[in-house]
């Protein structure tokens, strides 16, 4: 029994290990990788799909999520009042990795339309990033206020 743990512990101990080992560069690579790997889990609500495509050179990583909307006012305007929230669940699943922008990484998301015209985007980098957090943590205290 306590061989088994001890087991589990060193293989967890070498993969934290190797994690940290690896450069910011094989941390996008990775990432990209995981993103368009999971995608497929990532459909509903209109949304068809998505991919992460990572720039090594820029430290950015963009990540382009799919509609079966038609390009109108009104379902541009649907899209922008919904944009927020998907971006702040992204970030509370990892989808866009706190860990990345700390180290200088930036994602550049897109929110497009049937005919991959733009929706809504929002580039997110350490300061955003803040933003983004803090604007979400006043909205959840605003709605606890409302109970």
């Amino acid at each position: 029994m306590k061989k088994n743990y001890a087991k589990i512990l060193l293989i967890i101990v070498m993969q934290l290990l190797l994690v940290s080992c690896q450069n910011t560069k094989q941390k996008i690579q990775k990432h990209v990788n995981i993103y368009n790997a999971a995608a497929e889990q990532f459909k509903g609500d209109n949304i068809t799909g998505t991919t992460a495509k990572g720039f090594l050179a820029a430290s950015k990583i963009e990540i382009r999520i799919l509609t079966d909307l038609e390009q109108n006012e009104t379902n541009k305007l649907a899209a922008s009042k919904r944009f927020p929230d998907l971006l702040a669940e992204m970030i509370k699943k990892d989808q866009i990795s706190k860990v990345l922008i700390e180290e200088g990484v930036a994602f550049d998301v897109y929110f497009l339309a049937n005919n991959n015209t733009i929706f809504a985007q929002q580039f997110i980098d350490k300061e955003e990033l803040a933003i983004l957090e803090n604007t979400n943590t006043s909205e959840q205290n605003k709605e606890t206020a409302k109970l």
